[in-house]
């Protein structure tokens, strides 16, 4: 069994202790998928942009077909509620979720009247800006025809999951994955920035990856202190030929690449700027 970090969930106006079982093996989202989260960070006494996390998680749900029962405000509130029930400064992951729990007339639609709520949070120490290395998955990215990629749900996870499987069976610690049209879209856990003669780029948002609410803070955080960041299609030379590359995500934040198949790379100036202004502008928030 796993031995899983100091946890406390929320669920039916209490909080429980630990691991919960919550699904049934005849519930909805166990066996057909039908669940949506998000994640936010505690971290030095800070909880940046929780509430553009909390926001997204109810259009999560609507975009899975299932019915929020939660304000952002009142999620919000209930986060702040179990922060204190761990030391003060202590690193957290922040998990609110929707799930349904029953199936249609048919069972594979969802029934948007059994959409249930709880918010998990947990301890998770912030990782150190050391660095990881990455390759070329060849697996791709769905478009919203295929999967719904304008929700962060967790039928998608699977996907990035085997990316990530395949990248380490080759010596890899992450992978860039393309869209159906072979453009770059984003690593297998996080988006991505690339840095080029003193220009910032990232993968222009297509529709089929989520544009991360830490990847939209940090373009606009760069730019207004005047970098100059492009969000444009790009290919995996690009990224081969760059002179830096750093990816933002909600777990790490900002972190630098250190190698892209054989060639290996130093944290820039860019990945460092990104970082310091992503931290100030956190603390700036108490």
């Amino acid at each position: 069994m796993a031995e899983w970090s100091q946890t406390w969930t929320w669920r039916d106006g209490k909080w429980l202790d630990g691991n919960q079982p919550i699904l049934g093996p005849r519930s909805h989202a166990f066996w057909l998928g039908s669940s949506v989260f998000d994640g936010a960070r505690a971290f030095e006494g800070v909880t940046p942009d929780l509430d553009l996390h909390c926001a997204r998680l109810n259009r999560s749900a609507e975009a899975l077909m299932l019915k929020p029962t939660m304000k952002t405000g009142d999620i919000i509130d209930l986060v702040h509620e179990g922060v204190k029930k761990f030391a003060s400064g202590t690193a957290l992951y922040i998990r609110p979720m929707y799930w349904g729990e029953e199936g249609g007339a048919s069972a594979v639609p969802v029934n948007a009247d059994s959409t249930q709520f709880l918010l998990c949070i947990y301890e998770s120490p912030m990782p150190q800006p050391n660095g990881f290395s990455i390759t070329l998955s060849p697996f791709r990215r769905p478009s919203l025809e295929t999967m719904p990629v304008n929700a962060k749900a967790g039928c998608l996870y699977p996907n990035g999951g085997r990316a990530m499987i395949e990248a380490k069976s080759r010596g890899f610690d992450n992978c860039l994955m393309a869209d159906m049209l072979g453009n770059i879209a984003e690593l297998a856990t996080a988006n991505i920035f690339l840095a080029k003669n003193g220009v910032v780029a990232t993968p222009a948002p297509n529709g089929c990856f989520l544009n991360g609410v830490t990847r939209q803070r940090v373009i606009k955080l760069m730019r207004d202190a005047g970098v100059e960041v492009r969000e444009t299609a790009l290919t995996y030379r690009d990224f081969q030929e760059a002179d830096e590359i750093f990816s933002s995500g909600n777990a790490s934040k900002v972190m630098p690449v250190t190698r892209i198949d054989d060639r290996v790379l130093q944290p820039g100036p860019f990945f460092r700027r990104a970082r310091e202004l992503y931290w100030d502008y956190a603390h700036s928030r108490l």
